[in-house]
């Protein structure tokens, strides 16, 4: 098992919110030492120390390193790691720390842990102009997903100003890092649901992150449809899909149209699909509820019969019966 404590920032708090979870855990009986510590500690962690059990770091060439073997000889319970990110020196079994941490769990060690968001490798390029600062030492996404419990120390960007002196102007840089973090951790999390669903064979209507589903006719504005949803899907780190249901008896115009859009949901990254039922809503929602969508895009004609003005329309269905749902409608 594998806990992590995500920081958005430099002094969140995630070193102390690491070791006060070591300290309850401790106090609750189990069996607690420290493989990791970063090297300049506040007051408030310093205070967490005493009464919790440090396995001594290796030292090769002037650098310390996490002391693998001495910690799976001694085999405890839980193993706080500090630095989660940090490359190990040279004569060490792995490169890196966040590949200890593997062999710790793989041994049926618990792992608490902790890592900031600039340290996290596919988020570089996006958080470095933010920070304004440079790493080198970084850990794969793919890892923080093998979590299976992810914290994100969330401390508002002004109380953080405050604490560590910055200036005002950071506070819109440090809410943009925060809003990163929890799209990151909402990630995460829902890599969670997804393991948990498919391990006990459930299938639910949950989800932490956007998955947006834009359904296509010949008619559509499928291009305004799509620029909407991908921008929602970007910003969300969210899924985006298009289905279509097929109709017979297409016209050849309408069966081009509708082979455009379907080239154009392509090109906007989504995952196409083309589904056959005699009740197009029904296959919308059964779709969207095996998919776990959260949001969903139709079309719908302006003109109006008068069998949809007393009895409903077919989105008016679709409306009602999409729960837990959002449902855009566009006209076309």
């Amino acid at each position: 098992m594998m806990k992590i404590f995500l920081g958005y920032a430099s002094g969140v708090g995630k070193s102390f919110r690491m070791l006060d979870e070591g300290r309850r855990r401790k106090e609750r009986g189990e069996d607690v030492v420290i493989g990791a510590l970063q090297r300049k500690m506040d007051a408030a962690v310093e205070k967490l120390l005493p009464g919790l059990e440090l396995i001594p770091p290796l030292r090769l060439e002037g650098r310390e390193a996490l002391d693998l073997g001495a910690i799976l000889e001694r085999n405890p319970q839980v193993c706080l790691v500090d630095n989660l990110a940090q490359d190990n020196p040279p004569g060490c079994r792995n490169a890196k720390r966040y590949q200890d941490v593997e062999q710790l769990r793989e041994a049926g060690i618990t792992v608490v842990t902790a890592v900031n968001l600039q340290h996290i490798e596919e988020f570089r390029a996006q958080v470095e102009p933010l920070t304004g600062k440079k790493v080198t030492e970084t850990i794969p996404k793919a890892f923080l997903t093998t979590a299976d419990e992810i914290e994100l120390v969330d401390v508002p960007p002004e109380q953080l100003v405050e604490r560590l002196g910055r200036r005002a102007a950071e506070r819109d840089r440090l809410s943009q890092l925060r809003e990163i973090a929890l799209l990151l951790a909402a990630e995460v999390v829902d890599r969670q649901l997804d393991d948990y669903l498919q391990t006990h064979a459930l299938d639910q209507p949950i989800a932490t992150n956007e998955r947006i589903l834009v359904c296509v006719t010949p008619r559509a504005n499928a291009a305004a449809m799509l620029a909407i949803a991908r921008h929602t899907a970007d910003r969300f780190h969210g899924e985006l899909q298009v289905l279509n249901v097929h109709q017979s008896a297409l016209s050849e115009a309408d069966q081009a149209a509708l082979t455009a859009q379907m080239e154009l949901a392509r090109q906007f990254g989504a995952s196409v699909e083309v589904l056959t039922d005699d009740d197009p809503i029904e296959a919308i929602l059964r779709f969207a509820r095996q998919n776990r969508v959260t949001q969903i895009f139709i079309g719908h004609s302006l003109r109006e019969g008068l069998w949809n003005r007393f009895f409903g329309n077919p989105v008016d269905r679709l409306i009602r019966s999409a729960e837990g749902m959002d449902v855009c409608v566009f006209p076309h």
